[in-house]
């Protein structure tokens, strides 16, 4: 059985950003973690923006497929909305190498890091924005700038998710769903 250099390339690197961080890692980490030569990881990648992006690349994949596989079509769109970015979320806090991301854009404000942030938020943005648009197109929902409410529902859910916790004991997934029904579904108004 034939070894797959690239994949033990990517798996290595995947480890020491998770454990150092982008800024941290060299490829000399990642050619020993591998157990390959330095030049070995040179035929794969030209240098480690171009591995980091590919690890950056697949987690983003993983994510999507991870926030696709708790959609259900029988369910209003609220729950779908819920479900998934509960699904995006929760990828985020257990990953190690999105917790040392982030990590690593808070404590140093890494460029590349940054920039890695902010595609994934794009990407979840870009994926709430078709849930949006798909709920608006069957009438499930009244028509709004899909951008906007994607904005403002992810930001809601990091909140709930992330900020809350800082200072209280965090919401069980039901609350938060509860939560993200009255304030943007129902509206805080008694009429």
């Amino acid at each position: 059985m034939a070894i797959d250099r690239k994949q033990l390339i990517i798996d290595a690197a995947t480890k020491s950003f998770s454990l150092f961080g982008y800024k941290a890692t060299t490829m000399d980490q990642v050619a020993k973690l591998a157990n390959v030569g330095k030049g070995t990881i040179y035929t794969f990648f030209k240098n480690k923006d171009e591995l980091f992006d590919e690890i950056v690349t697949t987690l983003i994949k993983d994510m999507k497929e991870s926030a696709e596989e708790s959609m259900d079509p029988n369910l209003p769109f609220f729950e779908n909305v819920h479900n998934v970015l509960f699904r995006i979320l929760e990828f985020r806090k257990k990953h190690q190498l999105t917790i040392k991301l982030f990590q690593e854009e808070k404590d140093m404000g890494t460029p590349v890091v940054s920039d890695v942030i902010q595609k994934v938020e794009t990407a979840v943005l870009n994926y709430i924005m078709g849930i949006i648009q798909r709920a608006m197109d069957k009438g499930e929902i009244k028509k709004c700038d899909p951008e906007i409410t994607a904005f403002i529902i992810l930001k809601l859910y990091i909140s709930l998710i992330f900020d809350w916790e800082q200072h209280h004991r965090p919401l069980e997934k039901e609350e938060i769903a509860d939560l993200f029904e009255a304030y943007l579904f129902k509206g805080l108004s008694t009429r």
